[in-house]
């Protein structure tokens, strides 16, 4: 896997996620650095001075004894280095020592060892392990082994434990506050990511409104300017068509009227069969135009909806196999969906003998699928068949009727849902048309 896609997969997709990587990567670095900084400055440092502090002790312990090698002078010692210097000092005389510390394994014991080099200069023993709060020191004298205990807290700083808390916390405190902050920021963009969503699928966003930073409100003020714009055009077209539609067909009635008048004359069969065929055509035009634009959504029985719709085929002759998986319940524009599921049986038994219907959710979406036992399309024009006023002559039968909305009509109002239509080879045979809407 090249670099470049490795750091893409584990980067964060989010913007929230994103944001607050640009902030904590610099607070890391930051602290990552101020602790290398804190180390070489201060935990070496204060280190090396509280080694040398009780180095330079041990050595004065040392020169008391030299000075006065008497038992008196060794209580003396004894007791000044236990009241002075929190020492606790044995003398073991003629001693030796069983071991010698020649290079320390830790940092306290390398810089303690440094400092009883540089101030002691004779062979030394340190046990860091057998006391918890203590550290034992064995110093090797020409006359025996003297033994100091010191506590651990002489050679250790607490300040290194406050900085690190300072420096933890004060970070924990940071990273909350600015994902609060992030979050706050983020939200606006959200809601507005889902008002386009939910206008995309053909839902109304009441209550939307521009919030959040400037640039996000911009976004918003343009995406409600441009809803209003679309609702206007959609609103004007509707009246524009209602209007046609009016005109139209008063002279069609009128023409109606005229035939019937003239009934069992020679040619008003004909005329009459034009004048229905007119009508036909005419609806088929307005409701591709129109495609419902001014029905509301509202919460819709997916299930209720087909059985009515194979019902309605099924007064007419048909025989329909309907498999329901689940009830299924979305916001739809009833009329408008009921006439897209209609248009795709129509297609359907217009050219086949057999026809199922399919329904049930497939993770975020619900799949309606219309099989048929026809001759189907050529996969190479099943994309075409789509397009308004298309016809195929070679794998459809022009004198079954239809002007060549039927599926274009269907996708058109699916999309406007905010879903999709395919089509496809059908188990039975003929074509499959697939309908994928939303949740």
């Amino acid at each position: 896997m090249p670099f470049e896609s490795w750091i893409k997969g584990i980067l964060p997709k989010s913007l929230l996620g994103r944001s607050l990587l640009i902030i904590i990567t610099p607070l890391v670095l930051l602290q990552l650095v101020s602790a290398v900084i804190f180390y070489e400055t201060h935990w070496s440092k204060i280190t090396r001075r509280l080694a040398v502090g009780v180095a330079g002790d041990i050595a004065a312990v040392i020169d008391m004894m030299r000075h006065d090698p008497t038992p008196a002078g060794y209580e003396w010692a004894r007791h000044l280095a236990a009241g002075t210097m929190s020492f606790t000092v044995r003398f073991d005389n003629d001693g030796v020592l069983d071991n010698i510390t020649s290079e320390g394994e830790g940092q306290l014991e390398e810089t303690l060892l440094w400092a009883l080099n540089g101030y002691v200069a004779k062979p030394v023993w340190i046990d860091t392990e057998s006391l918890d709060r203590h550290i034992v020191i064995q110093v090797q004298l020409s006359n025996g082994v003297l033994e100091v205990i010191t506590p651990r807290k002489r050679l250790f700083s607490s300040t290194t434990y406050v900085f690190v808390l300072w420096m933890v916390g004060t970070s924990l405190i940071l990273f909350a506050i600015a994902t609060m902050f992030m979050r706050n920021q983020v939200k606006p963009i959200r809601r507005l990511a889902f008002a386009s969503d939910e206008f995309g699928k053909g839902r109304d966003v009441k209550k939307f409104k521009p919030e959040g930073a400037t640039e996000v409100r911009q976004a918003a003020q343009a995406f409600i300017a441009m809803r209003d714009r679309i609702m206007r055009q959609i609103e004007q077209r509707t009246d524009m068509l209602a209007g046609v539609s009016h005109d139209l067909r008063t002279p069609l009635t009128r023409m109606k009227l005229q035939l019937a008048l003239l009934e069992g004359q020679k040619g008003v069969s004909d005329m009459k069969s034009d004048i229905e065929e007119m009508e036909y055509m005419l609806e088929e035009y307005l409701a591709f135009a129109r495609g419902e634009g001014t029905e509301k959504p509202e919460i819709t029985n997916i299930n209720d909806l087909l059985r009515d719709a194979a019902a309605q085929a099924g007064r007419k002759g048909a025989h329909i196999d309907l498999h329901l998986e689940e009830e299924l319940s979305i916001p739809v524009r009833p009329n408008a969906f009921r006439r897209s599921i209609t248009n795709l049986l129509e297609n359907a038994l217009r050219y086949g003998e057999n026809v199922a219907i399919r329904a049930g959710r497939r993770e975020d979406i619900i799949e309606i699928a219309v099989d048929d036992d026809g001759p189907g399309i050529p996969e190479e024009k099943r994309e075409e068949v789509f397009k308004p006023f298309v016809r195929l002559e070679t794998s459809r039968n022009p004198g079954t009727g239809g002007v060549g909305l039927g599926l274009s009509i269907a996708r058109d109002v699916v999309r406007g849902h905010g879903g999709d239509m395919v089509l496809d080879q059908s188990p039975l045979g003929g074509l499959r048309a697939i309908v994928q809407m939303p949740v």
